[in-house]
């Protein structure tokens, strides 16, 4: 098993997502650095608003002080949108998931090692986009300085 460590720095969601999926249904050992610097598409008010809506949300019968707790940190978002593309209730999809490290910005021990940075670039966006850092401080994210 060989560790690939992933620069995220501009880089969009959908698509690195999709990617490290790949990589780790393959059995390789995946760590995203820069997390809340991953690019997602489209027009920011409406991102906001989406995840919002959809992450944060939850409609209970009960006190609201027992609902289910919601990813905000960019780290877990990513996490949860590469779970997505990976297969569901069986033994390869959660092994595959075991094997993925997210972190915000880059931790000690990886400051040495020279991250891939991936071709799915903002630069070939050509449109509207924001950062996971503006969507989650937008969702209740505290940590707002990053190294």
């Amino acid at each position: 098993m060989e560790e690939i460590v992933i620069d995220g720095s501009n880089t969009i969601l959908g698509r690195l997502a999709s990617h490290v999926a790949k990589l780790l249904l393959e059995g390789n050992k995946v760590v995203i650095l820069n997390s809340e610097k991953i690019a997602v598409s489209g027009d920011p008010s409406k991102l906001i608003q989406f995840y919002k809506d959809t992450v944060l949300n939850v409609k209970t019968h009960y006190s609201h002080k027992w609902r289910p707790k919601r990813a905000r940190s960019p780290s877990r978002l990513v996490k949860k949108t590469v779970a997505g593309m990976l297969p569901k209730n069986n033994k390869k999809g959660e092994d595959a998931l075991k094997r993925l490290k997210v972190y915000v910005g880059i931790p000690k021990e990886y400051k040495n090692k020279q991250p891939i940075k991936l071709q799915f670039t903002v630069d070939k966006l050509g449109g509207k986009f924001t950062t996971l850092q503006v969507i989650a401080e937008n969702m209740g994210w505290k940590v707002g300085a990053v190294e």
